[in-house]
C-alpha cells in the first residue's frame, strides 16, 4: 500500500495510512528504495530498520496535535540525535549525545520518524558536497553532477524521495545550493526561527538549521512544527510561523542585466528569464535592481572575519590532531590565523555600511527572486580545482544571512538541456510565510486566499464560541455586516472552558502559562455596530485582547478568572465546536 516509486511527500503517505498502511510498513518501503539507491555515501548512520520500526510502532494514535505522523525524515550529522554519533564529518571529532537536539525533539514529538544521519562537506564548510572522508553522495538527478553542499547527503535523500523531509543547515547556502542540484525545496529560515541547541556550529552567529522537502507546503509543515522559541538558545528569537495563503499585488527586485552572473551558462540564464515570466504571469511586478551591494556582502563570508568563526570549532582539534581536518576544509579554515581582532571589528564595520546600502536597494521591493545557483558543476570539476567552482556556487547565496534574510529555493522549469530550474525567494527576516506562500503559487500548489484588509471603519474580533461560521450565533456577526477574516488559533497559552449554567452552554477562554492553541475565527465588525453588539455580552464574559498564533493580537472574548468555577476543562478539544459535535 506504500507506493514502490515516486516521491513519499506527506500528501501521499496520508493517503496510504488512510486507506490501511501502517508507518511500519513505510519503514520497510524506504530501507527497500535505499537498498536499491545503493549509495553508501549518503549516510554517515544509518539506524537500523528494527529500531525505527519499533519507533513507528509506538507511536501514539494519529491526532492533530502530532501533523508529521508517519513521516520519514534524515538530519545531516552535525545535528545530535541521542545516542548516535554526531561527527560533523570528522571522526576525530565525532561524540556521542544523551539527547536529542531541540528542533529533533520537536519533530518526534510530532510524529515524524528517523532515519538516519547524513554526509557533509565536513564542518559544514562548502556548497559542493565533496569534502567528505564518508565519500561523496551521488546527485539524485545526474551522478555526474555534484550534490551540493554542505548538506548534501540530507539534499540527496529528499531528492531520492525515500525521505519525506530531511534537516540540513545553512550559513551560506548549504539548504539552498542542495536543492538546486537536486530539483527539490530547500527552505532557508530567518535566522533564530529554529533552535541551535544541540548544532555543530560553522559560523554561530549566520547558522541556522534548513529543510528540504520535495514540496513547498512539507517544507513549510515541517517549519511550523520546528519554529519554537528556545531559552536555552541565545541565539534564539521569537519568530511566529505565520500561515500560507495567497498572495496579490507582490513587487519582487531582480538583479538587473547588468549584474546577473551565470559565468556563461546560457541555459541558466534563459531558465532564469522563463522563471521571471512566469512570476509575472501569476501578478507580480518585477523590478530590476543593481545586484553590486549584495556580492560585496557576500565577499566577506569567506574574505573576511566570518572566516575565524569557523576556526573557533575546530582550533583545539587542529592544534592537537595533525591532519584531522580534510585538506580543503584545513586550507579554508586556516586562514583565519592570519586575522585578527581589529580584522574582526573592520569587517563588522564594512558590513554594517553595506548593510545600510542594501537596505535602501530593498526599500521599494517585497522580496527579491534570484537564481539559486549561477551554473552547474560536475565532480570531476572538483576535482580539478576544488575552490573556484564552490565560490561560483554561492554568487546568490551567500549574502543571505549575513544581511538576516530568510529564503526558500523552489524548482523552476527544466532547463532547455534537461538539468533542473531553480529559483530562490529572500525577504527580510520574520517574513517566512510570504516568500513560501509567493513559493507555493510559483510552483502550481492551491492555497486559500488572502481575505480584504480591515479597513479603518472595521475592528477585528476573535470569537470561539457559537459565533464562529455555522454556529448558532453566526447571525448575530453576519446580520451586522461583519464579514469573516480568517480561521486561526490563539497562540498556545490559553485554557478552553464550558461554563456552568444554562441553556445555552456558553464557552470561556482564559489566558495561562499552560494552555494550548484554541481554534476561533478573526471577523471584521463594522465600529458602527460594535457597541450594541458588545453591549449583548453577559458576565462572566468580556472583551480582551487575545493573543493569536501569528504573533498578532485581536480584541476577542475572554472569560474572568472567577467565572471558570464549576466549568468544564474542555482544552484538550481544542475548540467549542469540536465540544458541541463530539
Amino acid at each position: 500500500m506504500i507506493p514502490t516509486s515516486g516521491a513519499l511527500t506527506m500528501s501521499v503517505l496520508r493517503e496510504a495510512y488512510a486507506r490501511g498502511a501502517k508507518p511500519a510498513d513505510m519503514v520497510h518501503a524506504v530501507y527497500r528504495r535505499i537498498e536499491e539507491i545503493n549509495d553508501p555515501a549518503i549516510f554517515i548512520h544509518l539506524r537500523a530498520v528494527d529500531d525505527v520500526i519499533a519507533d513507528a510502532e509506538n507511536l501514539p494514535r494519529q491526532t492533530d496535535e502530532m501533523p508529521l505522523w508517519g513521516m520519514p525524515f534524515v538530519a545531516k550529522d552535525n545535528i545530535d540525535v541521542a545516542g548516535i554519533p554526531t561527527t560533523a564529518a570528522c571522526p576525530a571529532y565525532a561524540y556521542t549525545p544523551d539527547k536529542d537536539a531541540f528542533v529533533i525533539t520537536q519533530l518526534r514529538n510530532a510524529g515524524a520518524l528517523l532515519i538516519g544521519k547524513t554526509n557533509l562537506d565536513q564542518f559544514a564548510t562548502g556548497l559542493v558536497g565533496v569534502r567528505s572522508p564518508y565519500g561523496v553522495p551521488k546527485n539524485a538527478v545526474d551522478p555526474d553532477i555534484v550534490p551540493g553542499g554542505s548538506s548534501s547527503g540530507s539534499g540527496v535523500a529528499v531528492g531520492h524521495g525515500f525521505a519525506t523531509f530531511s534537516l540540513g543547515t545553512d550559513t551560506a547556502g548549504s539548504g539552498r545550493v542542495p536543492a538546486a542540484l537536486n530539483n527539490i525545496v530547500g527552505l532557508k529560515p530567518s535566522l533564530g526561527a529554529l533552535s541551535a541547541t544541540g548544532l555543530v556550529p560553522a559560523c554561530r552567529t549566520l547558522d541556522t538549521i534548513s529543510i528540504f522537502a520535495g514540496t513547498v507546503s512539507d517544507a513549510y509543515a515541517v517549519f511550523e512544527v520546528a519554529c519554537a522559541f528556545d531559552p536555552k538558545d541565545a541565539f534564539s528569537k521569537p519568530i511566529t510561523a505565520g500561515a500560507l495563503a495567497a498572495q496579490e499585488d507582490i513587487t519582487i527586485g531582480v538583479p538587473n542585466n547588468a549584474t546577473r552572473i551565470f559565468f556563461g551558462d546560457d541555459a541558466q540564464a534563459a531558465s532564469f528569464d522563463r522563471s521571471l515570466d512566469h512570476l509575472k504571469s501569476l501578478g507580480a511586478t518585477i523590478v530590476e535592481l543593481d545586484f553590486t551591494p549584495f556580492y560585496e556582502v557576500a565577499k566577506m563570508l569567506y574574505e573576511g572575519a566570518w572566516v575565524a568563526e569557523r576556526y573557533t570549532v575546530v582550533q583545539d582539534l587542529m592544534a592537537n590532531q595533525q591532519n584531522a581536518l580534510h585538506p580543503t576544509t584545513e586550507k579554508i579554515i586556516s586562514a583565519a590565523k592570519d586575522l585578527s581582532a581589529a580584522d574582526a571589528f573592520n569587517g563588522i564595520y564594512r558590513l554594517k555600511a553595506l548593510e545600510r546600502t542594501a537596505q535602501q536597494v530593498l526599500a521599494d521591493v517585497d522580496m527579491l527572486c534570484v537564481p539559486t545557483i549561477p551554473t552547474y558543476y560536475s565532480v570531476g570539476d572538483l576535482e580539478a580545482d576544488p575552490v573556484t567552482p564552490n565560490s561560483n556556487l554561492g554568487t546568490y547565496t551567500n549574502f543571505v544571512n549575513l544581511l538576516d534574510m530568510c529564503g526558500i529555493a523552489v524548482p523552476s522549469e527544466l532547463r532547455r538541456d534537461g538539468r533542473p530550474g531553480s529559483i530562490t525567494l529572500l525577504a527580510k527576516s520574520g517574513k517566512d510565510a510570504l516568500v513560501a506562500s509567493v513559493a507555493s503559487a510559483f510552483a502550481g500548489e492551491v492555497l486559500p486566499t488572502m481575505p480584504a484588509p480591515i479597513k479603518e471603519t472595521e475592528i477585528a474580533l476573535a470569537v470561539c464560541g457559537a459565533h464562529m461560521s455555522g454556529m448558532g450565533l453566526n447571525h448575530e456577526l453576519t446580520s451586522r455586516g461583519a464579514r469573516l477574516l480568517r480561521a486561526t488559533t490563539t497562540s498556545p497559552n490559553y485554557k478552553l472552558y464550558a461554563l456552568a449554567g444554562g441553556p445555552p452552554q456558553r464557552p470561556g477562554m482564559l489566558r495561562t502559562t499552560d494552555g494550548a492553541a484554541i481554534e476561533l475565527e478573526v471577523w471584521a465588525l463594522p465600529k458602527t455596530e460594535a457597541g450594541a453588539f458588545l453591549a449583548g455580552i453577559p458576565a462572566p464574559l468580556s472583551i480582551g485582547t487575545v493573543h493569536l498564533a501569528d504573533g498578532t493580537a485581536a480584541h476577542g472574548f475572554l472569560v474572568e478568572a472567577a467565572g471558570i468555577a464549576g466549568a468544564q476543562d474542555i482544552t484538550h478539544l481544542g475548540s467549542w465546536r469540536n465540544f458541541q459535535t463530539p
